[in-house]
């Protein structure tokens, strides 16, 4: 018997098909035709930090200064305040009463501040998990590198020093040192940093906080796209969706940090059937997330992806995903250094 289950951020999934952040999430009915497509989990339609910060109409004015961010401007331009602070957690206790599977709510977030202290309601509410999708354009000249690692650092350490749930980060590719941010962000330290002090707990000093990693990793976010039409000298949305082209990127962190990361990777961008999802398990990734493809194929593509897996696990002779996930991760490899700069050497060089 071929089991598909999974264990990601200790919530027990039976599926690694996981929907994502989107709209096909964002309403309880949604959410039960995810659960009945055969979904793992679904990570719910995204509420943004600005939503519980202000909840007013002034939204709309300030959507413009997000256009960088990876789903903000598009969100809010388009639905605005319908799904509010008080909706959104009315969505998580009916979704949770309507299915069955893991319900990870959604965290879009530029800044820290008081807000974070929203995710205990977003825990009360039901919430299996959070996922934080941490987005930051580094568009000042002045700001420099270590900065923004310190705000992604500060952001979700703010979140997880409120919950008792687990809390994963979604992030995208765009870093100076990403194995080293990894390293800081998703290990259990001794030391907090020097800017946790007042927000890690009650009666607690840098001499006895344990600073706690992430609990899941999602790579990658895939930031909003934007084009330029030539003819009317405006900006416009860009593609909308992935494609499995853009997989590529992923698989190599993925694989790079499987075995080294102090939590559960998730694969994301670029999963459009189940040989996507194969090569994210074999990378080293505990599930996969999905979105892009749904929107194009519609849920019944999440029924087609577990085939796709599933015959090729029985055609290898596999029974668990455990039997072969991260079996091409860099950390199993005997050739470890084909995962960094020799593969681009004997590509260029023309050497077998």
């Amino acid at each position: 018997m071929t089991d598909l289950s999974t264990t990601y951020m200790g919530l027990k999934l039976k599926s690694p098909i996981i929907v994502a952040s989107s709209s096909l999430t964002g309403s309880i009915d949604k959410v039960r035709k995810c659960a009945e497509a055969g979904a793992g989990a679904v990570v719910l339609k995204s509420l943004f930090e600005e939503q519980i910060a202000a909840e007013t109409a002034e939204m709309s004015k300030q959507a413009e200064e997000y256009q960088g961010y990876s789903e903000a401007y598009d969100y809010l331009q388009g639905y605005g305040m319908e799904l509010g602070p008080r909706q959104y957690l009315e969505l998580i206790s009916g979704a949770k009463k309507a299915v069955d599977i893991p319900i990870i709510a959604s965290l879009n977030c530029a800044a820290g501040g008081h807000w974070a202290e929203y995710a205990v309601k977003l825990e009360r509410a039901g919430a299996d998990g959070i996922e934080l999708n941490i987005s930051l354009m580094p568009t000042h000249s002045g700001q420099e590198g270590q900065e923004i690692i310190d705000s992604y650092l500060r952001i979700f350490h703010e979140v997880k020093a409120q919950v008792s749930i687990p809390v994963a980060v979604k992030v995208g590719p765009y870093f100076t040192s990403f194995a080293n941010f990894v390293d800081r962000l998703t290990h259990d330290r001794n030391e907090a940093p020097a800017y946790s002090v007042g927000w890690l707990g009650k009666d607690k000093d840098l001499g006895e906080i344990t600073w706690d990693g992430a609990d899941g990793l999602v790579l990658f976010n895939r930031f909003y796209k934007l084009d330029i039409d030539i003819d009317n000298k405006k900006l416009i949305h860009g593609h909308p969706y992935s494609s499995s082209e853009e997989l590529s990127y992923t698989l190599r962190w993925i694989s790079l940090l499987a075995g080294k990361a102090g939590c559960n990777l998730v694969a994301n961008t670029g999963i459009h059937d189940g040989h996507d999802a194969i090569k994210a398990l074999l990378a080293g990734a505990t599930a996969v997330q999905v979105c892009s493809t749904l929107f194009l194929n519609g849920l019944e593509s999440i029924r087609a992806m577990e085939k796709q897996i599933v015959e090729w696990m029985e055609k290898n002779g596999y029974t668990s995903l455990s039997d072969f996930r991260g079996l091409l991760s860099q950390i199993r490899s005997e050739h470890p250094e084909d995962y960094e700069r020799w593969q681009y050497v004997k590509l260029f060089v023309g050497m077998e």
